[in-house]
């Protein structure tokens, strides 16, 4: 057998998104797009790609055929059983790709033998039914090398199949002409270790092996499809089949982008290299994402929304000072693009305040306490902070910090709603002037009317509410909300303007800031009078004595 060290240090990675992958439940896609997700992976740099399984419906067949037509670059495959029916349609499929290949498969586990091939027809004992399946698998490859001479041959559940007869039906595929030999562990049984010594057995036990390539085919129902696949390029498979997200029967298959940035980040152990173009990766992924509609879960190594983020003071502190002490990748390296510091609960002052900085806010060092005071108490409300709700908070502070004159202070506010009853709210309104907190209720046709009405019987003010908008302002079912009000009296107007999780006291507060400014307009108005008549009468006092 060649030494390990005479294999080649070239990967190829053959994607079977649209083919296994789409056997997800749910996953089905269009032709269109499957040809959209077939053009993006060779722009990926994958080099083959199981377009389908031509048999199984005329949009498979049809599917492959136009992939075959479109594509110049990988090598385009379909799949089929050991049967002439399903080598037949797939070569008719393939007959169009510049480059082609048949993948024919049998089951060879005694599981399977026992209930696929139960029948007596392919033999009484198992011995029987495994010589009769070797056969089956022979002819099969004999059949699609009159298609092409690209022919892959996978032993079904090689995972559970007994060692000694998967050596030779490997054996008999590669005289019949298979030029790649591929092992799947169908139902994710395998564990590293011993998939990693199935190979190494096959490439020692079998003549020829060294003329073909070994292939992994992995799926994930124990979470190690990505490590068996890197075992068992570890055993000499120099072939992996994965899928984009991992999507697949059941569990999922291997992550494309796992394994491909498995042996890019980790040279230094294998020595090998894929074409895959890292940069390409994460908007693959959403493409298989937006087509498949499965969602990319947030902790998804590589391409999730979460995989280059960090949200704990401690990692965010050191990512500041070096990305290498967290990270062992860029987000930048595989078309991330999302901020590497997350802030939430557990975010320390260095990620608020270096955020902050890159957002424009300049923070002097007497309110830095009052901003991560007011930080803190937004995360325990939200579940993680955004660039738009720091702007909010930084806006809220240059607020406080204004000299406004207020007249009126929100001190409490409580609101009631019933399907039986309109709704019924409370306030206490603190009259700054004064000292005094007025107590008021209002009902009104809604909670925000009914907090309104509340408040212009504590205020006694006269005037209308001219505008009410709400916008979000920020991402989650927690966002943060954006409240704008506009009262008036006839004459002058003010606006208010409030921000947080919670609508109704944003509502409030925006309205009580809207009248606030109501009253420094009047004051304003007020000291003009005042003023003016003071100059009127100087110059009529200087008028009368001149005369």
């Amino acid at each position: 057998m060649p030494s390990q060290s005479t294999l080649s240090d070239r990967i190829i990675i053959f994607d079977t998104t649209l083919r296994d992958g789409e056997q997800a439940p749910g996953a089905s896609m269009t032709i269109p797009e499957k040809l959209q997700i077939a053009l993006q992976l060779e722009r990926l740099g994958v080099d083959v790609i199981e377009a389908g399984f031509p048999v199984s419906s005329p949009a498979q067949r049809d599917a492959v055929t136009q992939i075959g037509e479109a594509l110049t670059e990988p090598v385009i495959c379909a799949l089929a059983r050991a049967t002439r029916v399903d080598l037949e349609a797939a070569g008719e499929a393939l007959r169009s790709a510049k480059k082609s290949r048949i993948h024919t498969f049998i089951a060879t586990s005694d599981i399977h033998l026992k209930s696929k091939f139960g029948d007596k027809r392919y033999g009484v004992t198992i011995a029987e039914k495994r010589q009769r399946i070797m056969e089956m698998a022979v002819e099969a490859i004999t059949i699609a090398k009159g298609y092409t001479q690209d022919i892959e041959f996978s032993a079904e559940d090689a995972g559970r199949t007994d060692t000694g007869y998967l050596v030779e039906i490997v054996q008999a595929a590669i005289e019949a002409g298979a030029t790649t030999i591929n092992i799947p562990d169908t139902t994710g049984f395998c564990v590293p270790h011993e998939y990693q010594s199935l190979f190494e057995t096959l490439r020692a036990g079998c003549a020829g092996a060294d003329k073909v390539t070994f292939s992994v085919h992995c799926h994930d129902d124990l979470g190690l499809a990505v490590a068996n696949s890197l075992a068992g390029v570890a055993g000499g498979a120099r072939q992996i089949e994965c899928t984009l997200n991992g999507i697949g029967e059941r569990a999922g298959n291997a992550a494309l982008e796992e394994v491909a940035m498995a042996i890019n980040v980790r040279k230094d152990h294998f020595g090998l290299h894929t074409g895959i173009r890292p940069k390409l990766l994460f908007e693959t992924s959403r493409l298989v994402s937006e087509c498949s509609n499965f969602v990319v879960q947030p902790n998804k190594a590589i391409v999730g929304k979460n995989a280059f983020s960090h949200e704990a003071g401690i990692h965010q502190d050191g990512v500041l000072k070096s990305r290498e002490t967290y990270e062992i990748m860029r987000a930048e390296d595989v078309g991330q693009t999302s901020e590497a510091i997350r802030l939430g609960r557990h975010s320390g002052r260095h990620g608020l305040f270096s955020r902050l900085e890159r957002l424009g806010h300049t923070v002097v060092a007497e309110h830095k306490d009052d901003i991560y005071r007011r930080f803190v108490e937004l995360a325990d409300k939200k579940k993680e902070i955004y660039d738009e709700d720091l702007h909010v908070l930084m806006d809220q502070v240059q607020r406080a910090g204004a000299e406004k004159g207020e007249q009126y202070e929100l001190k409490d506010f409580h609101v009631s709603v019933s399907t039986h009853a309109r709704p019924t709210a409370t306030v206490d309104i603190l009259h700054v002037r004064t000292g005094q907190v007025a107590t008021a209720e209002g009902t009104g046709d809604g909670p925000v009317d009914a907090l309104y009405r509340a408040v212009n019987k504590a205020t006694r003010e006269i005037h209308e509410l001219q505008s009410y908008t709400i916008r979000s302002i920020s991402e989650g079912a927690d966002a943060i909300g954006e409240v704008t009000t506009e009262v008036g009296d006839g004459l002058i107007s003010a606006s208010g303007k409030s921000a947080g999780p919670d609508i109704l006291r944003a509502s409030v507060e925006a309205y009580i800031d809207a009248l606030n400014g109501l009253a420094a307009h009047r004051a304003e108005t007020e000291a003009v009078k005042f003023a003016s008549s003071g100059v009127m009468q100087a110059f009529g006092g200087e008028s009368q004595r001149d005369a």
